[in-house]
């Protein structure tokens, strides 16, 4: 049995959650998601809360309990409180900007990068333009968004310079020091 497919989610105040035989919808003050699901599995609103079961107990039933679970789980949470990813740009000269619906990166090359903020995602920079908060209501595209931040300059082991998550921690190495 599923140690985290067998737990209920809970539906807070103000969230409606409607399954149809292939989809649930979850609505909530932040947003509205939607998610398709196999039907090996089933999933049933009762007494406050969302409860998935497996039909069988093929290898698929079984892999799919627990995902489905937590993806109705994150769909809950995004829409009653939101998500939250943090970077930190590190780097003289480097620095974070919004403006309108870009966000303007200095990382060191010649010109400027212009990352489209996509809809539903905000995005605001705090502490001297050197962190970037991304919020927004689905997990998954609030992390997208972050790693191809990220991406555009990933911290180097040396300096530390670059976008790293604020809770990641860069193992530095030590370079050339002319040991003899």
């Amino acid at each position: 049995m599923s140690r985290l497919g067998i737990r209920p989610v809970r539906i807070p105040q103000g969230v409606k959650v409607n399954v149809t035989p292939t989809l649930v919808s979850v609505e909530g003050p932040k947003g509205k998601l939607e998610q398709s699901y196999d039907p090996t599995v089933e999933i049933v609103v009762k007494d406050g809360a969302v409860h998935v079961t497996r039909k069988n107990e093929s290898k698929q039933a079984r892999a799919f309990h627990g995902l489905y679970r937590q993806l109705v789980n994150n769909m809950v949470m995004g829409v009653s409180e939101g998500f939250k990813k943090s970077l930190m740009v590190n780097g003289v000269g480097y620095r974070a900007e919004v403006q309108g619906k870009l966000l303007v990166l200095s990382l060191g090359y010649s010109t400027d990068f212009a990352v489209a903020i996509p809809e539903g995602v905000g995005v605001a920079t705090e502490a001297n333009n050197q962190r970037i908060v991304v919020t927004g209501y689905d997990r998954w595209l609030v992390g997208k968004f972050a790693s191809e931040v990220r991406s555009l300059r990933l911290p180097e082991p040396y300096k530390g310079k670059g976008i790293r998550y604020e809770d990641e921690k860069i193992r530095k190495k030590v370079g050339k020091t002319g040991v003899k």
